[in-house]
């Protein structure tokens, strides 16, 4: 395969979903295409830093660590139809910004783009960003949506607005609302879900999410929106923000949401690309906080993409809308 020169250096702000692991294999899990002699290579000279120091393979990462990723050299994917390279992800998101000041970037964030780079080739939002304004000096996401998920994505300017942010979500300052598509006629007009939640890896390193007892304590309310014979579009308030809390939870109710490729009905799923909907219903289309530096009220709402309301409109009439 044709190789490829990735030209700037990368940096990763490990979050809650990579603190823990050894960094070796983090590092595989996240750098694809590129071998993991070249990936210990990387360590064992101190190519790769974090937090500006040497570490060894064994280290294991830690929240907020920041790794500096050198230029690598892989293998670029190709194509299996074409037969030609992938290219890097040409979305442009200035187009896709809510409100924007000194201290913050709010964005509509699309399906289908991570939230920062998952390989050594390709990027996500943050680093999207970063390229399309080189003159912003410093920039970090202040949290995280699924790869899959669209809505409200916030990221920071300052560092001291990173640090507001993140205290405010710890402290469940801030309102964060989810609209949800599932399989099956919910019955009531607000449910408040408190299912412990337990993380752990399959056998093919994926990570994963279940209800189980001893696992973090999690805190969702439902409130029904629409509902048709088969399905209901529901709102979830998040209390708790833990890793695929809203899916986990509908999921163990029996009421998957519908495009979800990890604990969604598989058989529907499939069924339903062929009536066009080709990813997860889950939208975050509503947030609310007191701004970080000035305390003033912030309300960041986004409309829900054309083809998730393309496809709501196709199921018809509501049979019942909530009060």
């Amino acid at each position: 395969m044709p190789e490829i020169i990735k030209e700037s250096v990368n940096w990763i702000t490990i979050d809650e979903h990579g603190a823990g692991q050894r960094i070796d294999n983090f590092l595989i899990k996240t750098l694809k295409g590129v071998p993991k002699s070249r990936i210990y290579r990387l360590v064992r000279s101190g190519e790769l830093r974090v937090n500006s120091k040497r570490v060894g393979a064994d280290y294991r990462l830690q929240e907020g660590d920041r790794l500096r990723i050198p230029p690598i050299r892989t293998a670029q994917p190709v194509t299996e139809k074409s037969g030609r390279t992938a290219g890097p992800v040409e979305a442009r998101l200035s187009g896709c910004v809510l409100y924007e000041d000194e201290a913050l970037i709010v964005l509509a964030k699309p399906a289908g783009m991570a939230v920062h780079g998952g390989s050594g080739i390709s990027r996500g939002v943050v680093e999207q960003l970063r390229l399309e304004r080189p003159e912003v000096k410093f920039l970090e996401l202040v949290h995280r949506l699924d790869k899959e998920t669209s809505g409200v994505l916030l990221l920071a300017k300052k560092r001291s607005a990173l640090v507001g942010l993140h205290k405010l979500m710890r402290e469940g300052g801030a309102d964060k609302r989810y609209l949800a598509l599932v399989k099956g006629a919910w019955r009531n007009d607000k449910q408040h879900v408190k299912l412990p939640l337990h993380k752990f890896l399959t056998e093919s390193g994926e990570r994963r999410v279940m209800v189980k007892e001893g696992g973090q304590a999690s805190h969702t309310v439902f409130r029904l929106v629409k509902k048709w014979q088969d399905y209901s579009l529901l709102e979830a308030e998040l209390k708790t923000g833990r890793t695929h809390q809203i899916r986990v939870h509908l999921a163990h109710l029996g009421f998957p949401i519908v495009g979800d490729d990890k604990y969604g009905d598989f058989a529907l799923n499939k069924e339903l690309q062929k009536r066009g909907l080709k990813r997860m219903f889950l939208h975050a289309f509503r947030m609310a906080f007191p701004h970080p530096l000035t305390g003033k009220p912030m309300v960041l709402e986004a409309s829900l993409p054309e083809d998730l309301t393309a496809f709501i409109g196709a199921l018809g009439e509501p049979v019942k809308a909530a009060s």
